[in-house]
């Protein structure tokens, strides 16, 4: 494939094993963390999003192949072409991007490639159909499929729908892993924004049960008086 080989030429350009080296520390790719095994070519985001702007037009081919690398920057890079591609298709073309998606799902593996894709692709494409894909993957043993389906839920909360997201936070409350945790703080935080009621609402039912960084996360943008209530279990029902 002479596009394939192109691009990963014009990667390799901009790479720096200097700032490989501060990625692989960044994104925990040690023996045990959550990206463990993660390789680097060490490429800021800036150029990789001016290079996709040079390849609007890369075929879902190559965007596969590209999915499919060990190299992080590599998955990133093919992520912000499928986001192009998708934005740019007709029914058709976001049906076959969005299939892409769910089936690379075990290559979108870390926090950056989840949090830049998820709401532009699966969110978007799910607005105004089923979303029992969300709630599937809500229910995955994968962290990355977990967090896709709550951070893919902001798209819904843009458009002030919050129910999917309070229903999938609902259903992750006891997850066991602290980037789920931040993500789904961090999507209540959102809708809060929109709508404090909402949040508030949801916040009386669950803060007690909510894990410490989930509360955190959804509160931070509350006053310093009701965040310390919150986090000493005093609002709510008793």
């Amino acid at each position: 494939m002479a596009r394939l080989a192109t691009l990963r030429a014009q990667l390799r350009a901009l790479a720096s094993p200097a700032v490989a080296l501060v990625l692989q520390r960044f994104f925990k790719t040690g023996p045990g963390d959550y990206g463990e095994g993660d390789v680097f070519l060490g490429i800021k985001v800036p150029p990789l999003r001016a290079l996709a702007k040079q390849h609007r037009d890369a075929d879902l081919a190559t965007i596969a192949a590209l999915l499919d690398s060990p190299y992080h920057e590599e998955r990133l890079f093919a992520l912000l072409l499928l986001m192009q591609r998708f934005q740019g298709a007709d029914d058709a073309g976001q049906q076959a991007a969005f299939g892409l998606y769910l089936r690379s799902t075990g290559r979108i593996n870390n926090w950056d490639l989840v949090d830049v894709s998820a709401p532009h692709i699966v969110g978007r494409h799910l607005q105004h159909r089923s979303r029992a894909a969300l709630d599937t993957l809500a229910r995955s043993p994968s962290l990355w499929e977990r967090r896709i389906a709550i951070v893919a839920t902001l798209h819904f909360i843009r458009h002030n729908d919050f129910d999917c997201t309070l229903r999938l936070a609902r259903l992750l409350l006891n997850d066991d892993h602290d980037l789920m945790h931040k993500a789904v703080g961090w999507m209540l935080r959102e809708v809060g924004k929109l709508d404090r009621a909402v949040l508030e609402a949801f916040l009386q039912q669950h803060h007690r049960q909510m894990p410490r960084t989930m509360l955190r996360y959804a509160i931070e943008r509350f006053e310093p008086a009701v965040r310390t209530s919150y986090l000493q279990g005093k609002n709510g029902p008793a």
